[in-house]
């Protein structure tokens, strides 16, 4: 099956294939968001307790997929757009104060999503596979949205972006709270799947029918080379 089949919903089942989009290297750019340090550091499991182990247990598929498949096939992306010229830019969530009292709501909620990440220290760092290099624009954010959250959308202006290719985490936060926004301010965009990833698969996945077609089309890393014509 290929990206112009994949992830439809049942609003999109009938509908036509879309053309291939125009990717045009002057006028598209790659946006990594959110992967940090934060996000990938575990304890050792044998210092937790059993309900500790149950949690890490069930966010180990999420490592697995991100160091097996997610940051590899970003690094081969941001080595391939840099190769040929493409923009490359980086979102991170940040604060600039160290009690984090700059941050929106959403970041403030108990639980999970309560993040504390000020901005020079090593949590909210990226991390070095994926490091930004040269002159690469870095936007932090204290939204979920990298566009509401950032000045993000005046670069991609300026840059003359029209496409958006986005790549990162997590699939059904951050990363779709950012392809929703650029899809309201006229951008077009493109997520790679195989370059995202969420809590578990079945987020992932459902997330990913949930805003195909609408919002952007989604499409293997393979599949958006192909169509790029970049090796």
């Amino acid at each position: 099956m290929s990206w112009k089949t994949a992830y439809r919903s049942i609003y999109y089942r009938g509908a036509p294939e879309p053309d291939d989009p125009d990717l045009d290297k002057a006028h598209t750019a790659l946006l990594v968001i959110d992967v940090q340090n934060v996000y990938l550091a575990r304890p050792d499991r044998a210092s937790l307790s059993p309900a500790e182990q149950s949690d890490y247990d069930a966010w180990t598929p999420f490592h697995e997929r991100m160091h097996a498949t997610v940051i590899p096939r970003t690094q081969d992306l941001l080595s391939t757009f840099r190769t040929h010229g493409v923009e490359c830019l980086f979102a991170r969530i940040a604060c600039h104060t160290k009690d984090g009292r700059d941050r929106s709501l959403s970041q403030k909620m108990p639980g999970w999503n309560n993040l504390l990440l000020p901005k020079d220290e090593w949590p909210s760092q990226i991390p070095d596979a994926l490091a930004p290099q040269g002159d690469e624009i870095v936007v932090t954010k204290t939204t979920d949205s990298a566009l509401t959250g950032t000045n993000l959308r005046l670069i991609l202006t300026n840059l003359g972006i029209k496409t958006v290719i986005c790549c990162g985490i997590f699939t059904d936060q951050c990363v779709s709270s950012t392809v929703r926004s650029l899809a309201d301010e006229s951008f077009n965009v493109i997520v790679v799947e195989d370059c995202c990833a969420a809590g578990s698969d079945e987020l992932h996945q459902k997330e990913l029918e949930i805003i195909n077609m609408i919002y952007c089309h989604v499409m293997s890393a393979a599949e958006l080379k192909a169509i790029m014509e970049l090796s």
